[in-house]
Formats: C-alpha cells, sequence, structure tokens
C-alpha cells in the first residue's frame, strides 16, 4: 500500500510539476510583469496598461470546454459594463495561438487571450496546474499594477465575471 501511494505522488508530480499547489498572489501584491502573445500573435504586456486602466487577469484551463466557453461567454457578454469603467479583459490558458484564434472567432470573444504553453505566466501569478490544465483563477490589477482582488474556483465560472465587476467598483 505504502508502495502505491509513493507511486501515484510520483506520477502526480511528474505530470504537475509540483506536488505542493503553487501560493496564489494576494490582494496588495506587486503584479508581477508579463509578455504574452495573444490570439493575433500580438504581444501583450501589463506594462501596456499600468498608469492607464485597470485589468480583470483571468486564468482559465482550455479552450472550447464547457465551463471554460461559460466563462469567457459571460466576459463578452459584460464586456461593455468592464470597459465603461476604464477595465481591459485578459484571458490566458495553455493553449497555442491558433487555439485561441479558433475559440475567439467560434464565441465571438472582444478581449485578447494569451498563451501560456509552458505555464510560466501563470506560476508568476501562483496559479497551479494540474495534468497541463491551469487553475480558473481571476485577478483585479488597478492601474498602478497593484493587485486589488483574486477570485480561485474551478466551479461556477461565471461567478468570476460577477466578482470582478463588484470588485472593480471598489477601486
Amino acid at each position: 500500500m505504502k508502495r502505491l501511494l509513493i507511486l501515484c505522488a510520483v506520477f502526480v508530480w511528474s505530470l504537475s510539476g509540483s506536488l505542493w499547489p503553487a501560493e496564489l498572489l494576494k490582494p496588495g501584491s506587486k503584479a508581477p510583469a508579463f509578455s504574452a502573445t495573444d490570439q493575433h500573435g500580438k504581444v501583450i504586456s501589463l506594462s501596456d496598461f499600468t498608469g492607464k486602466k485597470s485589468v480583470v487577469l483571468y486564468f482559465y484551463p482550455k479552450d472550447f470546454t464547457s465551463g471554460c466557453t461559460l466563462e469567457a461567454c459571460t466576459f463578452r457578454d459584460n464586456y461593455s459594463k468592464f470597459t465603461d469603467k476604464g477595465v481591459v479583459i485578459i484571458g490566458v490558458s495553455f493553449d497555442t495561438e491558433s487555439s485561441h484564434r479558433d475559440f475567439t472567432r467560434a464565441n465571438k470573444l472582444l478581449f485578447p487571450l494569451l498563451s501560456d504553453p509552458k505555464g510560466e505566466l501563470g506560476a508568476k501569478y501562483g496559479v497551479s496546474s494540474i495534468f497541463g490544465y491551469s487553475s480558473r483563477v481571476t485577478f483585479i490589477i488597478d492601474k498602478k499594477g497593484i493587485i486589488r482582488f483574486v477570485y480561485n474556483s474551478l466551479s461556477n465560472p461565471t461567478l468570476h465575471v460577477e466578482k470582478a465587476l463588484n470588485s472593480i467598483d471598489t477601486l
């Protein structure tokens, strides 16, 4: 039995890169700088918005899955509520630019989706991954580059949008 537990632990570690979950950044932390390509091959950086706009940076597991599609479409359907408040939405997953391009077209998304195939951007924010998928985590970053809100939950993807909208009102 002990051997089986050890083998299971090694298997999980080999798939996820770590036996310990990443430590999520907390509100009040400085948001780590990032640059990554979106679905159109354009490089998007946090510095593009610092001093100008607040950012909703949301990590999601996988393009075209039911929960991720629901979350992205809920952000899309509330897009003007965010932009009217001077906030940009940026999605991030491990998917490729090509997958993001297809996902954006299929769902008529209005915001960039960043490709993070090695999970490097997620790791900067403490977003854990398991079995090659990112956790579902939403960060609100203010104009000064400070994280003001974090919501971490795989269940109920639409709640990420609701909580993000509510937290923006407190900025």
